[in-house]
């Protein structure tokens, strides 16, 4: 073998087209079968008293599967002198896509198998439809069952003629298209080329797989990598992810969509070893430190300042839709992209994608599952994204309906808009109004700097008693405090909010802008909310960052049930409260407050004298 590289390769096609008698007998002639499976197989024929098939072997190989022993759950592997191959079998739309979009098994090629006899069939044609969706752009095109139409040259050029049509309206360069005439069931142009088809001087269909070229990593591309999570060893804080495009090298600064935070790469980490080189390329995953502690998650997109992706809140997107409940305008889902995850609305449906033809309709209210259709979105926040013509990785996306796969698509460059350096804002023709009291002459007026105490923890902890307890005394001190209470905000300011992940998330980013403002105007702003999301927290801290003080309340759950001032636990463990913290909604603990108050056990006045001498220590002139 001259070349250790792995291709994959996805076979598709039409149902009872040959895909399996096609990977059966390819594996076959390679000698790429498990020791005795060949027999076994063609022995427990001979007992049923039925002709042996290729088919059939697949059908041993699923077998396998099922029972998790000797084979990849998504793939079959097998080698020539060239290269290592793994067959995805794609065994249906919704498999096929999730797998493909997800990257779970990136295919660098297609096989695309069509009956001899039958012609392109309507799944012939979906399936071209996908291929092109997924990115996939080298395809071999196997008319099978050569010997059921008398191996006529004729019916195969047919044939081609109008799958190469098809596959060329939708974008694919001639120059990548092979179509090779095979008779699977008895071997004619699989490996070797047999002598009932002398009109056809092209590659058997191994030649043509050892013929197709290397995906290469996307090397030339701008720097891509999606933060995959944050590690601490020791005392060193890790943010790892693969590099999706692109190269990155030590003293790189890095801009993070969306929080637009930048640092330089310290250092580049590997695990178990050291990393040993100075610059890393696509395709590789890595670890690094930064030169800076800024606050980073899981979802960011690193890329070089001078090439970033595209900051957006809205964008178009092509997708194919996979649930049987229609899709329709308003609808919410999941979008995951690289390793993003947030809700989306639906805005409008623009086009449904004819198969058959790719005629545009522009009237339809709904999807139906197995349409492709254009759509607008709308996301709850800012995301990093790409038009996936730009960049694959961050260009293409699954979305997700009550942890089901529903659609995979992929980002139209149309309609996407970069909103960074005004990022949430929409308004236009707005200036920015300075005042001419500065912050300082404020303080110096109070005796005391201002700034926001954001108390978080779950509900019962005691928030809103500490707060309205220091607002009291920093008052009777004659400092100038105000509490924000998550029920009062409720009441007006946040009124249209419910308790959603997203609800939650625009109640927090609400409280954290009129917090902001009034520590600008020189108060003590407590706020006491349970904020549950550290996300949230951090955005809220993101707008103040000099002066936000985290406070963790930390209550035991047990502890809260205990007190339960206003019921709520009962009526969340008795079902009639949903997604109540806690309970049956998430709580993230701050992992690094700058002050932690233990209320088990405790007074509410030791708590009050704690948190009074953190207040008068950090805000005293």
């Amino acid at each position: 073998m001259t070349d250790q590289s792995l291709l994959n390769v996805v076979f598709v096609g039409h149902v009872d087209h040959g895909k399996s008698t096609v990977i059966g007998r390819l594996l076959g002639d390679l000698n790429a079968l498990p020791d005795g499976k060949l027999e076994a197989v063609k022995a427990m024929c001979d007992r049923r008293g039925m002709p042996f098939e290729w088919a059939f072997l697949l059908d041993a190989f699923q077998a396998e599967r099922d029972q998790g022993i000797t084979i990849d759950t998504a793939r079959i592997f097998f080698a020539t002198d060239r290269r290592r191959y793994a067959i995805i079998d794609a065994p249906g739309h919704k498999e096929f896509l999730r797998n493909m979009v997800t990257g779970a098994s990136g295919a660098d090629a297609a096989v695309l198998i069509v009956d001899a006899q039958e012609g392109v069939a309507e799944q012939t044609r979906r399936h071209a439809l996908i291929l092109n969706l997924i990115g996939i752009r080298q395809v071999i095109l196997v008319v099978n069952k050569m010997d059921l139409v008398g191996y006529a040259g004729d019916r195969f050029a047919a044939i081609v003629e109008e799958a190469e049509s098809r596959l060329l309206s939708l974008g694919f360069d001639r120059s990548r298209l092979t179509a090779i005439p095979v008779a699977a069931r008895n071997g004619d142009g699989i490996v070797a080329a047999g002598d009932k088809m002398p009109w056809y001087q092209g590659p058997t269909l191994i030649e043509a797989l050892d013929g197709l070229d290397e995906k290469t990593a996307p090397v030339g591309l701008p720097l891509r990598l999606p933060v995959q999570d944050i590690y601490k060893f020791d005392d060193r804080r890790i943010i790892a992810g693969k590099v999706e495009a692109g190269r990155l090298s030590m003293g790189d600064e890095l801009l993070f969509t969306p929080s637009g935070h930048r640092a330089r790469v310290a250092s580049i980490e590997g695990w178990p070893d050291a990393a040993t080189g100075q610059t890393v390329e696509a395709g590789l995953s890595v670890g690094l430190q930064l030169d800076d502690d800024i606050f980073v998650e899981r979802g960011e997109v690193a890329s070089l300042p001078e090439t970033p992706p595209v900051l957006a809140d809205r964008f178009r997107a092509r997708l194919f839709w996979l649930s049987e409940t229609p899709l329709t305008v308003g609808r919410r889902l999941q979008l995951m992209v690289g390793t993003a995850s947030l809700a989306v609305r639906v805005l409008s449906i623009d086009a449904v994608l004819s198969s058959e033809d790719l005629s545009r309709d522009e009237d339809r209210e709904d999807a139906l599952r197995h349409d492709v259709v254009e759509v607008s979105f709308e996301a709850v926040r800012p995301i990093a994204l790409d038009a996936f013509e730009d960049s694959p990785a961050t260009g293409r996306f699954i979305l997700q309906d009550q942890y089901r796969v529903v659609a995979g698509g992929v980002v139209l460059r149309d309609g996407l808009t970069d909103r960074r350096g005004g990022a949430g804002v929409k308004s236009t023709n707005i200036t920015r109004v300075i005042h001419s009291v500065p912050t300082e002459d404020r303080w110096r007026m109070n005796g005391h700097r201002s700034g926001v105490v954001w108390l978080t923890g779950l509900s019962g902890s005691g928030k809103s008693t500490l707060a309205i307890a220091l607002e009291e005394a920093l008052f009777r001190k004659g400092w100038q405090a105000y509490v924000l209470d998550g029920d009062n905000i409720r009441y007006g300011l946040s009124g249209d909010l419910g308790f959603s992940p997203e609800d939650r998330a625009e109640n927090i980013r609400r409280v954290g802008e009129v917090s902001s403002l009034m520590a600008r105007a020189g108060q003590i702003v407590i706020t006491a909310f349970i904020s549950p999301y550290r996300s949230d927290r951090d955005r809220a801290r993101a707008i103040l960052p000099d002066g936000f003080h985290e406070v963790f309340v930390d209550t035991s759950l047990a502890e809260c049930e205990r007190r339960d001032p206003k019921g709520l636990y009962a009526k969340a463990r008795a079902g009639e409260i949903r997604d109540f913290t806690g309970i049956d909604a998430p709580y993230e603990a701050p992992e690094t407050p700058e002050l932690r108050l233990v209320t088990d056990g405790r007074e509410v006045e030791e708590n009050l004298r704690e948190l009074l001498r953190y207040i008068e220590r950090q805000f005293a002139l």
